[in-house]
């Protein structure tokens, strides 16, 4: 992939603002990935979803829809499977709870109150 200014503002504090859905990979211990170029020449989590390269742009009755299979058409961090109920909740999972500014850091304050 050509380098290029814009390169790595790819996200704004580990999530893609311009996605209404698109999760917060902040403390997850998941670093946001940097969009890639797969050997189609097909730049991959751009969030540009058009490549002249594509095959999807130049498409005939001739293309194998397998030719669009496999990990190098889906980007780890940048991808529309992490708009999704199921993987949204991977994500939390993986977060510290927040239990400030009412937890005490070493003492249950509320042992005995039920």
């Amino acid at each position: 992939m050509k380098k290029d200014k814009n390169q790595n503002d790819f996200s704004i504090n580990e999530t893609l603002p311009h996605q209404i859905s698109a999760p917060s990979f902040k403390g997850t211990g998941i670093k946001m990935q940097p969009p890639f170029e797969n050997s189609h020449g097909v730049v991959i989590g751009d969030s540009l979803y058009s490549s002249p390269n594509s095959p999807l742009e130049n498409w005939t009755e001739d293309t194998d829809p397998a030719v669009m299979a496999g990990d190098e058409w889906v980007h780890p961090t940048n991808d529309i499977g992490w708009n999704t109920t199921e993987n949204r909740e991977l994500l939390e999972a993986k977060r510290k709870p927040r239990a400030y500014p009412f937890m005490h850091p070493t003492k249950d304050v509320s042992h005995g109150k039920d």
